[in-house]
């Protein structure tokens, strides 16, 4: 799983204190933006930050970056910790699904059709541990695709999912497909380009720092339809240490005495990410019940 510039850890950090403090003031502060306000902050947002990309050189793909702290084998499974690390995708993948495909999961939602977006957002937790897993049991370009597609699934779906439930719900939906296709064909251009001599990973990157962004943005302008929204702030945490712990990888792993890696930790603690948000999504009420 890549390591992004320092500008979206910066945002990932940001947003756990904006969208705590967004939270705890929401109930004083009545100068939300509006819904129409909100489709046109997305429309905004989307056109600027990929016209950036014209004016950003290129970022190749980091040699070194296939060359992680633990190699240890065990159980005849090379990369043993890198790789067993992503099974609690897989677990909090299937709940989020199970959870969401129930029989009393409509109950949830102001309206049903709002699950949509949670529905891909959880396929696509499930699907980052078997491509992740795949990734690091042979680390190379050409694994390092299966390991980012399942996450670009999961972090545009969250974006639809937002859309859907605080600017428009039938707005969200129709983002949906368009947001998938964005994020998959961020990951195919990023490959394309290795292919061609030239790797580049600014659009993989400005999906990511999209994603980030928006989300940021629609929890901190934005009114909620549902309580809980400080969990966003928890999962946020999360997924920022993540990122640190995949920083230090070396630094981690030295210090703990060759035991476990940042890197193993990394992808314990970007999917307690995924639980959190399948916690909020049980717990929360809806603000106008």
């Amino acid at each position: 799983m890549v390591t992004p510039p320092a500008s979206i850890l910066t945002i990932i950090s940001a947003s756990s204190v904006l969208v705590r403090n967004a939270s705890l003031s929401r109930a004083q502060n009545h100068k939300m933006l509006s819904r129409r306000s909100g489709l046109v902050l997305f429309i905004v947002a989307t056109v600027l930050l990929f016209s950036s990309l014209f004016f950003i050189s290129p970022i190749p793909q980091p040699l070194a970056f296939h060359d992680f702290a633990d190699k240890r084998s065990w159980l005849g499974i090379p990369n043993f910790g890198n790789v067993a690390s992503n099974i609690p995708f897989a677990i909090f993948g299937v709940l989020g699904l199970l959870f969401l495909l129930g029989p009393k999961s409509a109950n949830y939602f102001i309206h049903s059709r709002e699950r949509i977006p949670w529905l891909f957002f959880f396929l696509g937790l499930f699907l980052t541990a078997f491509g992740s897993g795949y990734y690091h049991w042979n680390p190379s370009n050409a694994t390092l695709v299966w390991d980012r597609l399942p996450m670009t699934i999961a972090f545009t779906s969250l974006i639809a999912a937002f859309l859907s439930e605080r600017v428009s719900q039938r707005g969200g939906l129709l983002a949906l497909a368009p947001l998938l296709v964005l994020g998959v064909s961020s990951v195919v251009h990023w490959y394309m380009s290795e292919q061609r001599g030239h790797g580049d990973l600014r659009f993989y990157f400005s999906v990511q720092a999209y994603s980030f962004l928006l989300l940021l943005l629609f929890s901190f302008l934005l009114s909620a339809s549902y309580s809980r929204s400080f969990d966003l702030a928890a999962a946020a945490g999360f997924y920022f240490v993540a990122m640190l712990l995949e920083h230090f990888d070396k630094q981690v792993y030295s210090a703990l005495g060759h035991v476990i890696s940042g890197h193993t930790l990394k992808h314990i603690a970007a999917s307690l990410s995924g639980y959190w948000i399948l916690r909020m999504l049980k717990l929360r009420r809806p603000l106008n019940a």
